[in-house]
This record gives structure tokens, C-alpha cells and sequence, in this order.
């Protein structure tokens, strides 16, 4: 990021935030780069860019479409860069539709399940090569989220026309589609100037090419919306385009939301992930361990992933053992399968409808800290037991004791029936082990103290809990305990607590040949023949040699700006993804200024200053013999080695389960009618119609003028996520004591809010009371024709710790982005009222005669096709081509 000459930063108040990375977009500040902040809301990072674009929250494809169109319709493009690395040159189906052409929908709608078949959208020529027949099966199981790392199926080989002239060819569909996306839609549709956003797409392009190259930052801001993982396929594009991939001062950085969010999706507590991104299996589609395999690679696949059969079969033998063999499949049956979704927000509702005893909560705090709090309570509060490991009596921890439901009544202490066992956890300094951040750095913590009392850290916790079963189980001679009783569970442990051997997880994580122990050094050495144990495939290498190489921290003056000994990176402790992108086809750097790794000739090897991403000794002429798959399949000059056609995509033929490009949807809700298309909200997101769970109206449905404001939350320096450390935190707590909401001046005068008098905010799930907080950060923006008011919160507070307030969480309701089932919660509607809210059964009646006067039918959700659209979009690419 130093590096960069441009930095876009949206979706994210990074110096806030993420203030300690912060200090790298100050210093390629120093060094000249531009910096563009794009917000709701005037932040500290507003303050420090070169330009603040104020934006109405949840158009940004909007805004970055025009970026796309503006560069397409003045040839701004990296042309070398794109047509040599990208999918551009590609030809579509001549059955693909554009949603361009059938208001918001492509082609392959299904009305039956709501989703989409794919087939239409391959390349030409693979049509049968979706590999999905529809998506709603993956929708259902956030299927979409296991091509984040490795793309999804396509064949290596299609068919190319590189002049880019061919009206089906990627450039030109890409050229059609966003060309309604242009400077004039932006300010009619974001609220956001004309003249605001040539200044950005001017300098984004000024400072990209063969000698300069931009970056693009993004956190929450952006993922947490229906359309969250379309946002940063249009970023994507951008950076493809501009040939900002695989380069110093280029890519896409997501900001994790605190120290290892990167390590828990790595090495997943995702429900449809196993570690190194292997998906889970289903239970229809992956009976066979070579189903699931082969739901993993794709036959005739360039790239890495095809030996997934490796990756897996050593996963199950770092999980098994000795009972794991090539006969069984390396017990495969004992893995659990997938059904459905299995997702946080299922997982509440059957909490309330009865279907689930028992959960456990580590580090998390979702009381406050979810989406739709009240569901998130009365959920808990239905359960037969319920385990909380915090380091502080949080709100999930007494919801059935203090929680808004028992002043309402709807929770009653007395006859609540669940089972709180709360139990002391060890903070981060009170035990060794990783984190894993942000830019995928592996980084070793020491244990400073000791933990206090009967606080324990979560490896001793699950070790000893599976070692208590394990030993309940013992006798059992039932096939169901196999699985148990057959884990490698064999870690040693030392001090008077018998705390396990982080090392010795780390090692496992490592992987190591099942024969002599000796630790793995790449994941190249991984095998699928029972040889290999390997805990997570894209971390083998942290524990090379027997060397902890997570605990390296050489200083920086000691080594390159690279400073490729301070901790360990995955994959190969490689520093920038796909860095062979950093030279040309011929394997040159493509400037001087921007070297980064090229071919040695004279070596016969690429060498440069990162570990190359790319096979070490593959010249940049090689070229793959026929019917090669697999890494074999890649070509001198495909850089992008985890996917399946070794390119860059600009256009996603599969694995984007609500479209091949990314198209504005108005969020859930929202007050405006989507001005691009007929179709309003993404009809692929997902709903959960229940009685606890209504969404405001939006139009063209009537009643959308009861909740006629947009609210969106955010974090502050000051506290951590929900709160539940930092409001326990006297200094933090004194910092910022009370929750509040940002208006506008103009707002406050329109709805009559004092400065720093009360107001509360009004959805159909909810209704809570904050400080007023007038302020010209927020502003009132013009949109298709009308004024519309924005309100900003801080998601951090509850009712527990030594300041409290109401959370802004409760506003929320339940609809996700149908790729990643992530919750649209940066984005709501609301009404703002002057005064505190009512309390006790009155507020229940407030929220009540909101939805009744919003005509909201309890247990109902919005069509997911807005009524007049129609549903079997007909036509041809060909007919796109002629417009």
C-alpha cells in the first residue's frame, strides 16, 4: 500500500478503524500518492484524503461502474495487461442475456427457486460446464463462498477473438453493460457531483499503467450488503482494467475487522468451509470422497486447485490419523455433511421454533453484536443450555436477566428456560499461539501472563473437552462415536493447567510426511496416497524446517521493504497474491519504478523481491500440451494461478450466484426507486420470511414513506466491535460514554431534534433511544429529484459494562447477500422521532402500529421479482452486439 500512487479508500473508515494500518496510506500519501475517500459520512479518514465523495449508502456499484465505463469509453484500459491476463478477449454464450436488456434480470432466471441457471452464462462452447443446473442449492449453503479462493468450475481451454472486436467477446459485453453507468447516473443516483467524480476516475486512471499503479481498500462498509460480494467484483474489474493486480501499490485489500478474522475464515469457523477453503460436503452432491473432490477441482482445470485431491486427502489424515487410508477413503464418511443452510441467522430462527438445544458463544456477542437483536434474544432464550466464554459477563450472557424483552415482557427471568454456563476466557495476552491479519501475515504471540482465576484460553478448553469425551465414549462400540474416538488427539501439554502445545497445533497445521514427522516446506508436497497429514493446506511452510516461522521478527532496517522475515505469509510466505501479473508476458517487469518480480533468463528461474507466484522454473514461453490440466495446463504468461482458466475475471461465467457482472440493486430497503432498472433489489437475496422478522417497504411498494430516512452504522476508535471489551475499559469508557446519532442540521430541523437532546429510531423490528449529535459530517443529498436524509450510529453499545445505551443492531432486520449469506447491515430504513423511546409493553405497541401502518403482513417477505419485470428474458448476445 505504501507503494501505491493512488489509493481508494470505500466501504471503510480504515484511519478509525484501522489505525495502525492506517499509517501506510499516510506514508504513500507522503510519498505522492492521491487519497479518495468515498462515505455516507465526513470521517477522520475524510480529513486526512485528498477528496471526500460523500455517497448515498448502497449505490456504490453505481459510483464504480462509472469508473468501469469511464475507462472502457476512453480506452483507458492497461491493454497489454488486460488482453495478455484477463478473460477479456473470451467469447460468452450466444444464450447469455444482459440484464441490460430485461430490466435487472439475466438470462437463466428461474421464478420456481428464485435463483439463477447458469448454463447461459458459461463460455462459448461450455454451456453444460456450470456445474450447477440452478444455484438455489447453493444459495441455500453459501456454496459461492468456496470459489472465493479458487474460482469456479470452468474448462481451461475457450474460445478467445483477441482484437476484442467480437460483440460476445468479455470486453465488449463489459462495454455494453456499464455503459448506462455514467457520470450524470452517479449524481442522480449516489447523490454524489459530477464534476466529484471525474475527479476520482481521473486520477484512479492518471495513476495506474505500466509505470504507476492505484489501490483499492474496503472493509465492512462493503461486504455487508445484499449485493456485498458484487461491490468487490466491480473493484475487481476496476483493478483488472487498470492492471492494479499482482503489483506494488495495486490490489484489493480488505480490511479485517479485528487480529485474526483472516485466520477464522482461513482456517474456518465458517459452517461451509473447511480449512484452506475447501468446502464442505453436501449430502446429495458429494456421497463419495471423489464427489467431493471432484466438486472441488474441475476436469481439464488449469491452475492449483487441481490437486484438491491432495489438499483433501491430507486434511482427513491430519483429522484421523491412522484410521485414515487410501481403503476408506481416509474415513471421509466420518465428516459431517451439509443439508441446508446452516448459517448464524437459520441457526436463530430454529432456535426460536425450538430446533436446536444447545450453542456455544466464544467471541462472540450477538444479544448486540448481531443483526436483528431482538430475535437474537428471544432465540437464546428458547434453548435448553447455553455456554458464553468471555472475558466479561456479557449482554448474551444476561439477556434473560436484563435484556429490552424482560422490561416488555416478552422475556421473563423467572421462567426463562435456559441454562447460562458462563466460563472465564484467557485475553490474547494471557496465551501463545497466531493471529493471522489482514494482508494474510501469520504473526506468533507470546504469553505475557498468566490468565486470572478459572480463565482458560479456547485451545485448552476444546482440547480437554474432546479429551473428556473421548474418554466418556471409550467402551462405545457404536459406528456414530467412531468419528471421536478415531481423532488424532494426541497433543502434548505442559504447566500446572496441562495447557496443549500451540506449536504442536501449529505444526499439524503445517503438515508433515506421515512416515518420518518431518515437517512439510510447501504445499506442493502435499499427497493424496496417505503420506501426507496437513492441517491446512495454504499454511503449509509456517512450520518448515521445524522452525517456527510465524516468530520471526526481524527488524525492518535489517532487511527489504519487502521484509519477508518479519512473521510468515500464506501461501509460501508470498507477500503479493498473483505477483507474476508484476511482469509482462515475456516475464519483464513492466517499468522500472514498479519491479517487482520477473524472469531471470540467464538463471532459467523467476526471481525477484517476493517468493514468485508462479511455477519457479516455467519460462514465459511455455505453452501446454494438449489436454493438460492442472498447474501443467497453466501457460507461461497466465498469472493467475488459482483459477480455473489461469486469467483474471472481468466477467464470472460461474460462481457469482446473483450475476455475471455486477448490476445496482437498491438495497432491501431503501426509500428510492431503483432508477436503472425495473427489478429494485437483487432478486437473489436471501429472505427469511417470519413472524419476527418484517421488512420495511420499499418501493414501488406503498408505505415506503413510513420509514422515510437511511441509517447506517459504523465503528469508533474508541470501542471494539459490540463493546464488550472496550465499555468495560474506564479511559475508552470515558472517551465515548454514550450512544448518539449523527444528523444533520437540516434533518434535526426538519424533524425537531435538539443537540444533545434525545431521539429514538423507529423500524418494524424495533425501536431505540440515542443523544443527538448535530453535525455537517452527514448531509443531505439530492437524489432522482428529491432530498434524502441520512443517520449515522455506532453499533458498539448494550446494556452491560460502565456506559450503556441501546444497540443500533436491534433496527436491523434478517436479508442476506446470497453469495456468502452476510447480512445487510450497513444499510436500513427508518423514521426519527424527538424524545426518548417508550419503554415496557408500550414500545412493543409503538413498533406494532409502525408496521400496521406500513401495511407489513407478519411472516411475509418483498417478491423477490418487483411486480412488471418480466421473467424469462429472451434474446441472444448476438442482438446485444447491434445495440
Amino acid at each position: 500500500m505504501a507503494n501505491a500512487d493512488v489509493i481508494v479508500i470505500q466501504g471503510s473508515n480504515m484511519a478509525e478503524a484501522h489505525p495502525v494500518g492506517f499509517q501506510w496510506v499516510m506514508e504513500a500519501k507522503k510519498r505522492g500518492a492521491k487519497v479518495f475517500h468515498v462515505d455516507p459520512r465526513f470521517t477522520r479518514t475524510s480529513a486526512v484524503a485528498d477528496a471526500y465523495l460523500p455517497i448515498r449508502a448502497g449505490t456504490d456499484i453505481v459510483l464504480l461502474g462509472a469508473v468501469v465505463n469511464h475507462i472502457l469509453a476512453n480506452e483507458l484500459d492497461f491493454r497489454e495487461y488486460v488482453l495478455a491476463y484477463t478473460n477479456a478477449a473470451t467469447i460468452v454464450s450466444a444464450e447469455f442475456v444482459d440484464a441490460e436488456d430485461a430490466e435487472g434480470l439475466f438470462s437463466g432466471w428461474d421464478p420456481e427457486t428464485g435463483s439463477y441457471v447458469q448454463d447461459s452464462w458459461q463460455y462459448a462452447g461450455n454451456e453444460g460446464d456450470s456445474g450447477s443446473g440452478g444455484t438455489s442449492e447453493e444459495r441455500e449453503t453459501a456454496a459461492g463462498l468456496r470459489h472465493e479462493s479458487h474460482g469456479a468450475p470452468v474448462a481451461g481451454g475457450a474460445e478467445r477473438d483477441e482484437t476484442l472486436r467480437h460483440p460476445r467477446c468479455v470486453y465488449q459485453i463489459l462495454k455494453r453493460h456499464f455503459a448506462r453507468y455514467t457520470p450524470e447516473m452517479v449524481e442522480r443516483v449516489c447523490g454524489l457531483p459530477r464534476e466529484k467524480f471525474l475527479e476520482l476516475a481521473r486520477a484512479w486512471t492518471e495513476n495506474s499503467g505500466r509505470e504507476r499503479t492505484g489501490c483499492l481498500i474496503y472493509s465492512v462498509g462493503w461486504t455487508q450488503h445484499t449485493v456485498g460480494v458484487q461491490y468487490i467484483r466491480t473493484g475487481a474489474i476496476i483493478q483488472l482494467l487498470l492492471g492494479n493486480v499482482g503489483r506494488p501499490g495495486g490490489g484489493v485489500l480488505a480490511l479485517r475487522g479485528h487480529a485474526s478474522i483472516q485466520g477464522s475464515t482461513d482456517i474456518p469457523t465458517l459452517f461451509n468451509l473447511l480449512p484452506g477453503y475447501l468446502p464442505m460436503p453436501h449430502h446429495a452432491r458429494h456421497v463419495t470422497f471423489d464427489d467431493w473432490v471432484d466438486g472441488i477441482r474441475h476436469p481439464g482445470q488449469k491452475g492449483f486447485w487441481g490437486n484438491a485431491r491432495g489438499y483433501a486427502a491430507s486434511l482427513l489424515k491430519a483429522y484421523w490419523g491412522d484410521a485414515a487410508t487410501p481403503d476408506n477413503d481416509f474415513c471421509y464418511g466420518y465428516l459431517p455433511r451439509l443439508t441446508g443452510d446452516h448459517g448464524t441467522y437459520q441457526q436463530v430462527l430454529d432456535m426460536i421454533a425450538g430446533k436446536i438445544k444447545g450453542y456455544f458463544l466464544l467471541g462472540q456477542n450477538p444479544a448486540v453484536g448481531s443483526a436483528h437483536g431482538r430475535a437474537q434474544r428471544l432465540g437464546m432464550a428458547n434453548l435448553d443450555w447455553l455456554v458464553v466464554r468471555d472475558l466479561f459477563m456479557i449482554e448474551s450472557a444476561t439477556f434473560w436477566q436484563r435484556g429490552p424483552e424482560v422490561a416488555t415482557g416478552e422475556i421473563v427471568p423467572q421462567e426463562c428456560r435456559t441454562e447460562v454456563f458462563f466460563l472465564p476466557a484467557a485475553s490474547h495476552v494471557e496465551k501463545e499461539g497466531t493471529f493471522t491479519q489482514t494482508q494474510r501475515l501469520v504473526q506468533w504471540r507470546e504469553k505475557a501472563v498468566e490468565p486470572p482465576g478459572d480463565a482458560r484460553s479456547e485451545l485448552w478448553f476444546f482440547y480437554h473437552l474432546g479429551r473428556r469425551l473421548r474418554e466418556k465414549l471409550a467402551g462405545s462400540s457404536l459406528p456414530r462415536d467412531r468419528a471421536l474416538l478415531d481423532l488424532t488427539w494426541d497433543y502434548a501439554t505442559h504447566g500446572p493447567r496441562d495447557e496443549p502445545d500451540a506449536e504442536a497445533v501449529l505444526r499439524e497445521i503445517n503438515g508433515y510426511d506421515t512416515a518420518t514427522g518431518r515437517p512439510l516446506s510447501a504445499f506442493t508436497e502435499a499427497r493424496d496416497d496417505g503420506t501426507t497429514a496437513v492441517g491446512c493446506w495454504i499454511y503449509t511452510g509456517v512450520y518448515a524446517g521445524g522452525v517456527n516461522q510465524a516468530a520471526r521478527r526481524r527488524p525492518g532496517h535489517e532487511q527489504d521493504w519487502v521484509a519477508a522475515e518479519w512473521g510468515w505469509a500464506w501461501p509460501a510466505n508470498r507477500r503479493l497474491l498473483y505477483n507474476r501479473a508484476s511482469a509482462d508476458p515475456q516475464g519483464r517487469p513492466w517499468s522500472e519504478r514498479k519491479r517487482y518480480v520477473w524472469w531471470d533468463a540467464e538463471a532459467g528461474r523467476w526471481t525477484g523481491r517476493d517468493v514468485p507466484d508462479f511455477e519457479v522454473t516455467k519460462p514465459p514461453s511455455y505453452r501446454p500440451p494438449e489436454g493438460a490440466s492442472g498447474p501443467a495446463a497453466l501457460a507461461g504468461d497466465d498469472p493467475f494461478v488459482m483459477q480455473s482458466d489461469g486469467k483474471g475475471w472481468l466477467y464470472a461465467p460461474s460462481g457469482v450466484l446473483d450475476g455475471p457482472l455486477p448490476t445496482h440493486y437498491e438495497p432491501a430497503e431503501s426509500p428510492v426507486r431503483n432508477p436503472l432498472y425495473g427489478q429494485q433489489a437483487n432478486p437473489t437475496r436471501k429472505t427469511y420470511p417470519h413472524p419476527v422478522n418484517p421488512t420495511n417497504p420499499s418501493p414501488p411498494a406503498s408505505h415506503s414513506q413510513v420509514f422515510p430516512y437511511v441509517f447506517t452504522v459504523s465503528r469508533l476508535t474508541e470501542h471494539h466491535t459490540a463493546g464488550g471489551m472496550s465499555r468495560t475499559v474506564r479511559p475508552l469508557a470515558e472517551l465515548q460514554p454514550e450512544m448518539f446519532v449523527e444528523v444533520s442540521p437540516e434533518l434535526a430541523g426538519l424533524v425537531g431534534l435538539t443537540h444533545l437532546g434525545w431521539a429514538h429510531l423507529v423500524t418494524s423490528r424495533a425501536v431505540i433511544e440515542a443523544r443527538v449529535l448535530v453535525t455537517d459530517r452527514i448531509v443531505p443529498l439530492r437524489v432522482d429529484g428529491r432530498v434524502i436524509h441520512q443517520l449515522w450510529l455506532p453499533y458498539h453499545f448494550g446494556y452491560e459494562g460502565l456506559v450503556t445505551g441501546d444497540s443500533a443492531n436491534d433496527l436491523f432486520g434478517i436479508t442476506l447477500d446470497p453469495n456468502v449469506l452476510i447480512q445487510e447491515s450497513k444499510i436500513g430504513t427508518c423514521d426519527v422521532r424527538p424524545g426518548q423511546r417508550p419503554t415496557g409493553p408500550a414500545l412493543r405497541e409503538l413498533v406494532r402500529d409502525y408496521g400496521d401502518r406500513a401495511g407489513i403482513v407478519p411472516g411475509s417477505a418483498p417478491p423477490a421479482v418487483t411486480p412488471g419485470v418480466p421473467t424469462t428474458p429472451t434474446g441472444t448476445g448476438d442482438e446485444e452486439g447491434k445495440h
